[in-house]
């Protein structure tokens, strides 16, 4: 039945209610979309490649809620210091995650799932690690929904992990439920959090580092 689930009702659950989440909402994001695009005197949306399931890439969109200011170097300020007014409003609300409509439409994502993460990351997953690309990443998680940004990387993944190999119908109603929570109860602390987490990258790195 688990099989039967993530294989055919879930891929088909998510196509389907995404679909009309995406007209139900479509007068919210006609709406950001004007506003964002006014804000940052360009496009409104953020594009990333990502790992989906099996590792494989795809491009991400989500509401862009950071500027593109630069250092003397022409570096990249930290994301907390591009993080706008309005982009810190747009994420503690979660508007910023709704173009990922799109991508669980076109069968990129999911509903529920581990978040993807950049494909820069994916030369530093450990083998156990790795079986978060088991399942369809997701708009929303376990991970999220047991501390969002706030955890680090080492309990988020085991996290991912937990669920990819626990998947079921029962496990994403309760996931969703949580998150409706979350979103109600956002705290600004998480909004922080979110933008002032080190890479994996260079959190992997630092391990290697300290072992020396």
């Amino acid at each position: 039945m688990r099989k039967l689930y993530l294989l055919f009702i879930k891929p088909f659950l998510d196509f389907v209610v995404a679909l009309l989440v995406l007209i139900i909402f479509s007068p919210i994001i006609i709406l950001l979309i004007i506003i964002l695009a006014w804000d940052f005197k360009g496009s409104p949306f953020f594009f990333q490649a990502r790992n989906g399931k099996g590792g494989k890439s795809f491009n991400v969109i989500k509401f862009k809620t950071m500027n593109d200011k630069k250092d003397d170097q022409g570096n990249l300020l930290p994301n907390a210091d591009r993080l706008t007014s309005l982009g810190r409003l747009v994420r503690k609300s979660s508007l910023d995650e709704l173009p990922q409509l799109v991508n669980v439409i076109r069968g990129e994502m999911s509903f529920i799932g581990p978040r993807p993460l950049p494909v820069r990351y994916f030369p530093y997953f450990d083998e156990i690690e790795k079986k978060r690309f088991l399942v369809r990443p997701g708009i929303t998680g376990l991970a999220q929904v047991a501390g969002r940004n706030q955890l680090f990387w080492d309990k988020r993944l085991k996290l991912d992990v937990q669920y990819a190999e626990n998947a079921s119908l029962l496990f994403d109603l309760q996931i969703l439920l949580k998150t409706v929570y979350k979103v109600i109860s956002a705290k600004e602390n998480e909004v922080n959090a979110a933008s002032k987490m080190i890479d994996f990258d260079k959190y992997k790195k630092s391990l290697v580092n300290d072992s020396k």
